[in-house]
């Protein structure tokens, strides 16, 4: 057959129905009554049923003994191990429909969770939220993945049917009235995927393509192979699926170190192709973008367009990781990479990207993490001071609104959000939320309880003497736990961390936007708590930041002749504790 394309087909001739199970026997469709695909030599089985159309439910049944899924079914209406649903992508009709994008340099992303974004955890309740969303400033969402898992409630990391929305949040054309709604307001919408292991519950493809998988492991399951050309093709499919199908702006590929069987060309490099060529066929701008702990910075290229080869920016975690250590003084796990000068490392960061670029990591047992970042534009990078992981990998999935000052948070904010790299908060972060995000699932039986004690194992070291206190993962209560709660945006703490947020948003937007583009590192330094950066702006503009990030009165070094402040007023001869500064260098 020598066709890698996964998934049913509607014709004007009925259904063509497709499987790739190189391992069966013999594969049946299973409709009102099963009926024998045509198998190929290629290991991929057919069947052409006229009779079929939008909304038909259907099975596999493998050696006449297992029935399964649809790989890549569009939608499961009962969960993973039920009857797969064929969808009419083509019938969906888009309100917005001269939408083409936004150009990266605009990105404000506001990461989120659908389950827990609102009470009702729908894609259709969350389009109430969406005015919020534009008047806090950003222009885009992040959608935690949606792929469909087992069980009623996930963080979305256990994902088995990568082409599905999970029936929890609704339907197909749900998810593409949360996007046609957020595109209607100006709001890019970007999905998380996740292509380095599948969930640990509804996954059949060992059974019939075993072949997807290598001998290698992940911390999550075993490996996928891309050196095998159908399972590249899964991949590759289901990212042009999510930005052609549902008009997704981009894509976050989770956890890409984890990807140990690559492929050659590697597999990532097909992938940006394919999305890169599929943006122009659309005449639309698409954004990718990483997270990747090998901080290889010559996957990036955020002024590629389209992307060829080549990805928007990477989440950066060094980042993050220096201002949860000097905002908290917690130095445990990954954090003992940042423990002695976190204000020297912060600096690191806004001056050339990584912190870790090619220097020996103590927590790697001094193994060399990183490429040199500098040479890159800031846009490469997407700063956070939260996101899902940061929260909720902690045992009890607390916000750093209960373990910092929050003058010193309030001073983080003022610099990410001002920095010419793409900010990204977590949903509640806004408004300094402290609604907890701790790691919940719905799995059964064995499976639950591994899940249950290893979390609790997890945090034995670190957290000894509250080990015992971790959130059962598995109780419908922890996951009601996280649902955000609205009303305190409007308490008064609320309403000033928003009103912050909502000016810092207004100056990016006004006086950073615009000079984005032709953005690049130059210079940034530290001086015990004082933090000093600029960049270069191109026509001779030069943006500057001076902060004090401590809590003594230091003296502040005068601002180089014509700069124009733009946040944080006039810089006195002393600066406060906390304090932030932003100016630009006219011409």
């Amino acid at each position: 057959m020598n066709n890698f394309h996964f998934g049913p087909d509607l014709t004007s001739s009925g259904v063509q129905f497709r499987l790739w199970a190189p391992a069966a026997k013999q594969v049946e469709l299973v409709l009102e009554r099963p009926r024998r695909m045509e198998v190929h030599d290629d290991g991929w089985h057919t069947l052409m049923v006229p009779e079929a159309r939008a909304g038909t439910r259907y099975k596999f049944r493998i050696d006449g003994e297992l029935d399964v899924p649809d790989p890549a079914s569009a939608f499961q209406p009962e969960d993973v191990s039920g009857p797969s649903e064929i969808i009419d992508h083509a019938a969906y009709p888009w309100r917005e429909t001269d939408w083409r994008g936004r150009p990266w340099e605009s990105a404000a992303i506001l990461e989120l969770h659908v389950g827990t974004f609102t009470p009702d955890g729908t894609f259709r309740a969350a389009i109430d939220k969406l005015d919020h969303v534009v008047d806090a400033g950003f222009t885009a969402i992040e959608l935690m993945p949606v792929a469909d898992f087992s069980g009623r409630r996930n963080w979305g990391y256990d994902g088995v049917l990568l082409f599905a929305p999970d029936s929890a949040y609704g339907r197909p054309e749900d998810l593409k009235a949360l996007i046609d709604a957020a595109h209607r307001r100006g709001l890019m919408v970007f999905l998380d995927v996740v292509y380095n292991h599948f969930g640990p519950e509804g996954n059949y493809l060992g059974r019939y393509a075993p072949q997807f998988f290598a001998e290698a492991r992940t911390p999550w399951g075993s490996a996928i192979d891309y050196r095998v050309a159908q399972v590249r093709a899964f991949a590759i499919d289901n990212a042009l699926h999510w930005i052609s199908n549902y008009s997704f702006d981009g894509l976050r590929l989770d956890a890409v170190h984890a990807i140990t069987q690559p492929g050659e060309p590697h597999m990532l490099a097909d992938l940006s192709r394919a999305v890169g060529a599929r943006a122009e066929e659309l005449g639309r701008q698409v954004h990718l973008v990483l997270e990747n702990d090998d901080n290889r910075a010559s996957l990036l290229d955020p002024r590629s367009n389209p992307p060829h080869g080549k990805y928007r920016a990477q989440w950066n975690d060094d980042y993050h990781h220096a201002w949860h250590v000097k905002l908290t003084g917690e130095i445990h796990g990954y954090y003992t990479d940042y423990r002695e000068q976190p204000v020297q490392q912060i600096a690191r960061a806004l001056g050339s990207g990584f912190i870790y670029q090619g220097e020996a990591s103590a927590h790697r047992s001094g193994e060399r993490r990183g490429e040199p970042s500098g040479h890159l534009s800031p846009e490469a990078f997407i700063n956070f001071l939260q996101n899902h992981d940061q929260i909720g990998n902690r045992p009890f999935g607390d916000r750093l609104t209960k373990r910092a000052d929050p003058h010193a948070l309030e001073a983080a904010v003022a610099i990410m959000l001002l920095a010419p790299m793409p900010p990204l908060m977590f949903m509640g972060e806004e408004w300094g939320a402290t609604t907890p995000f701790p790691f919940f699932c719905d799995f059964t039986g064995d499976l639950a309880e591994a899940v249950r004690k290893g979390r609790r194992e997890e945090f034995k070291a670190a957290y000894a003497a509250h080990a015992d206190e971790v959130p059962d993962p598995l109780t419908e209560e922890t996951f009601r736990s996280a649902v955000l709660n609205w009303g305190a945006c409007r308490e008064p703490d609320g309403r000033r961390r928003l009103d912050l947020v909502r000016e810092l948003l207004t100056v990016r937007r006004q006086e950073i936007v615009p000079r984005i583009a032709k953005s690049s590192f130059a210079s940034a330094s530290a001086d015990g708590d004082l933090l000093e950066a600029s960049w270069s702006l191109g026509r001779g503009e030069t943006l500057s930041l001076q902060a004090n990030l401590g809590g003594t009165s230091i003296g502040n070094p005068r601002l180089a002749p014509g700069a124009r402040p733009i946040w944080g007023g006039s810089a006195p001869a002393r600066l406060r504790p906390w304090s932030v500064f932003w100016a630009i260098g006219a011409p």
